[in-house]
């Protein structure tokens, strides 16, 4: 089989971060977001079935069958508006509100809206949206030495000599060091993880319009804008060409068949697929897909297995985490800073979009990657009108001189 045969050990690894990465910085959001509904345990279980096998069955497929990296996540910012919005819904009332938001998604993608909009974004906004929304782990890399400077000083050292004289395995040899320093100082805690088969559960929907307005909508609002376009802007600042409004119904087509147990929103992922679609997974474009069927892959067995991975996952120190994904996103934050700031008329409005994504500004419950593209656009428009402006007066006095040349030269001849 060609997969195996393009696999290596750094696309196995990149997959392996994306998921400690995207599970650890994220997980108890979700189980806050279950709670909110009065989830049992079995139910918080099923959560993560639900999550993993979505998110596994929606990377591995398309990226076998394309040859190229898709990258799906559940959406952290709408958990975080279920965790808020969830107090006074049954879990009824939250599945019907999944389906409706499934439904929106998997319709925005039909209808190819989504992408003709994200179309119309130029490539160095795109660029520095990607940059301002990964720069937060490159901070957090280096915040983490106030709690854990030697591991993060061990994990640095081993990062810039594993890409001097071993570059494919930098990040595999960095956090195989940190695991081992954390290891032998019993900073690891094996004590949450419990080994059992994650069960579905499945849930009856209610459909009520205060569930729809004051879940699915916003659910759908953030999915989209702090989610999905961030998705986007990795794909293309990778250099991948990937059927956009396709993914974008696949995401929301397995969120309709997975929400009765749980899985309340799949999307495009923007940080864990700057992981896998990175250099760091392979030096050819073309053999990167396999960092994302190890992601997806990891994905599925945490899934069947639920509560156990995730203690798996959750034993690293924080720091750990925080460390490894600053370092295995440094040169997908370089190349997206040389893309955004390259062209000249562009320069400005990209830094604005890059530094209000990386502000994290959040604003009537959207986050900064939608505002970043937002601010970005309106200052290219303002200066890009005011281009056009100065052109046409040029236009015109020329026009006006050959005008005037010629009346007096009629004048001069005239008897």
């Amino acid at each position: 089989m060609r997969f195996f045969k393009d696999l290596s050990l750094s696309a196995f690894t990149a997959g392996f971060v994306a998921v400690l990465v995207g599970f650890t910085s994220s997980v108890a959001i979700v189980f806050q977001a279950a709670q909110a509904f009065g989830a049992t345990p079995e139910m918080i279980s099923s959560w993560m079935w639900a999550l993993g096998l979505g998110m596994g069955l929606a990377s591995v497929l398309p990226s076998l069958w394309w040859r190229k990296p898709v990258m799906i996540a559940w959406s952290t910012p709408g958990a975080a508006v279920l965790a808020v919005a969830g107090a006074g819904f049954s879990m009824g009332e939250a599945v019907g509100a999944f389906i409706v938001c499934a439904l929106l998604m998997a319709l925005a993608g039909a209808t190819g809206w989504f992408e003709r909009v994200m179309n119309k974004i130029p490539m160095a906004l795109a660029s520095a949206l990607l940059a301002g929304v990964l720069a937060r782990f490159g901070l957090q890399a280096f915040v983490a030495a106030q709690t854990a400077l030697p591991l993060v000083l061990l994990m640095l050292g081993a990062y810039l000599v594993g890409k001097r004289l071993l570059p494919r395995y930098a990040v595999p040899l960095t956090l195989g060091v940190g695991i081992a320093f954390a290891a032998a100082r019993g900073e690891l805690a094996w004590s949450a993880v419990h080994f059992s088969l994650a069960m579905p559960v499945f849930t009856m929907p209610v459909f009520s319009w205060q569930a729809v307005v004051s879940l699915a909508l916003p659910l759908f609002v953030v999915t989209m804008a702090s989610q999905n376009l961030p998705g986007v802007a990795a794909i293309r600042a990778a250099g991948y060409e990937l059927p956009v409004s396709k993914l974008i119904t696949i995401s929301g087509l397995f969120t309709l068949v997975l929400a009765p147990f749980g899985a309340f929103a799949l999307n495009l992922s923007a940080i864990t697929a700057a992981i896998c679609m990175g250099r760091e997974a392979h030096e050819d474009p073309a053999r990167r897909y396999t960092a994302a069927v190890s992601c997806g892959a990891i994905y599925i067995v945490i899934g069947l297995f639920g509560a156990a991975v995730t203690g798996i996952l959750t034993a690293f120190p924080k720091e750990l985490v925080a460390t490894i994904a600053g370092l295995a996103l440094l040169g997908t934050i370089g190349g997206g800073l040389a893309a955004a700031v390259r062209d000249e008329p562009h320069r400005e409005a990209a830094l604005i979009t890059f530094l209000v994504t990386l502000s994290g500004v959040t604003l009537a419950g959207i986050g900064s990657a939608f505002w970043g593209v937002v601010a970005g656009a309106l200052a290219l428009g303002v200066q890009q009108l005011g281009r056009k402006k100065a052109a046409t007066g040029k236009d015109i006095a020329p026009a006006c001189k050959i005008k005037q040349d010629a009346k007096a030269a009629i004048g001069k001849n005239s008897p």
